[in-house]
């Protein structure tokens, strides 16, 4: 259980990254939505690899390369379920791009994310 929540707290932090260079690209920069998703999920991932790696599975003496080829195969599975959510909600739906990520984020993460790195990633 311990690994659940610190999980999530690592979660709470990379999304902080994610959606940081989310705001800067799509507010700023103004670069499509869907685009800057991805490009905020990647960095997000970078720093939860970190994080998941050391402090919410403590899994160091497990191999980092098989671990960060487990990571990457999961990362861009959901950096892929959650720019084709964000597109769905959004596109269907009148809510703005940002609020759709905030719920496909929430979702992917408790969903897909936390088992994934648990039980594949980061397994013992």
């Amino acid at each position: 259980m311990i690994s659940f929540w610190r999980s999530q707290a690592t979660s709470l932090i990379s999304s902080a990254a994610d959606f940081g260079v989310y705001g800067f690209l799509f507010y700023l920069l103004v670069v499509n939505y869907v685009v800057a998703s991805a490009i905020g999920n990647i960095s997000g991932a970078i720093l939860s690899f970190y994080l998941g790696r050391n402090w919410s599975f403590k899994s160091q003496d497990g191999n980092v390369s098989t671990q960060a080829i487990k990571y990457g195969i999961t990362s861009m599975a959901s950096a892929g379920i959650n720019s084709a959510g964000i597109y769905l909600l959004t596109e269907n739906t009148i809510l703005h791009p940002t609020y759709s990520k905030v719920i496909i984020a929430l979702l992917v993460g408790i969903t897909f994310n936390f088992f994934m790195f648990r039980y594949f990633v980061f397994k013992k």
